[in-house]
């Protein structure tokens, strides 16, 4: 009999089949509504309102247009990049310290009350904001929406940072004390290189959260500091709904996450990966 190589049998095929049947829907689920916004916005609102929808049309660019000459586009964009990459930077230098004690010292009452404040809803903050920020001159001021978003992001980066932390040698952190390193050198020089998957899904995580931020930005910010989620509401009014400004705009809010998360893919994933396999 000839040794011939052996393929696989038929209840490998079929999980095979299944799992790529699953990641197609579950592809479908998650990219088939950034792809009909982005379809959507193309069109005018006449053939919006069509129904059946149409998939055949002249594509335009007045959606867009319209978007940038309603709305000051450009200040609400450097307003979202600056609250944004704002409050992710302090989040990381409250949250890492944070992350690391708790991942040394096994403070996990501290663990755990950081976990129920990142569960209980922002909306929950956003009156107390108000009243305090209004006292301390802080509406509409970059300061206090940064603020107002670290209720949200210091738990979340500190959340996820713990279970990076504790995987890290303790015989490395041991070896460059008797070197001579301080604690707060071990913090920067040995555990932060070593986590570095971690800091990116992190950080990308309280990126998202603080670019989607509606209700804050909304209710604590003015004129000078409105962000781009602010810009989709801006049309719709009580009496009048531009679908296609609303398509238009929000293609042009998700776009940059988008472009960012691409960039870092490959740590993103890793780091969501490790993070999933450690917890």
């Amino acid at each position: 009999m000839s040794g011939g190589s052996v393929g696989p049998g038929p209840a490998r095929i079929a999980r095979r089949v299944l799992f790529y049947c699953a990641l197609i829907l579950v592809l479908a689920v998650f990219v088939f509504p950034f792809f009909w916004m982005a379809f959507n916005s193309f069109k005018t609102n006449e053939k919006l309102q069509e129904y059946p929808p149409v998939f055949r049309f002249a594509p335009t660019l007045g959606n867009f247009l319209n978007v940038f000459q309603q709305a000051p586009f450009v200040q609400y964009t450097r307003n979202s990049f600056l609250v944004a990459f704002g409050t992710v930077g302090v989040g990381m230098v409250l949250g890492l310290p944070a992350a690391y004690g708790i991942a040394r010292y096994g403070h996990r009452t501290v663990a755990l009350g950081i976990l129920a404040c990142r569960m209980i809803p922002g909306i929950s903050f956003l009156v107390p904001w108000f009243i305090i920020f209004r006292s301390l001159g802080l509406l509409d001021t970059f300061t206090g929406l940064v603020l107002a978003h670290l209720v949200i992001t210091v738990p979340l980066i500190t959340w996820i940072m713990i279970s990076f932390f504790e995987e890290v040698p303790l015989e490395l952190e041991e070896a460059a004390r008797i070197d001579g390193c301080s604690r707060v050198g071990v913090f920067y020089r040995i555990a932060l290189p070593l986590v570095r998957p971690g800091l990116v899904s992190a950080g990308i995580l309280a990126l998202i959260f603080t670019w989607n931020s509606f209700l804050f930005p909304l209710i604590l910010a003015g004129v000078k500091t409105k962000t781009l989620p602010v810009v989709v509401y801006s049309f719709m009014t009580f009496d009048y709904l531009d679908l296609g400004g609303i398509y238009a705009s929000a293609t042009l809010v998700t776009l940059p996450v988008v472009i960012m998360v691409l960039l870092v893919q490959r740590q993103f994933i890793r780091g969501l990966t490790i993070g999933g396999l450690k917890g």
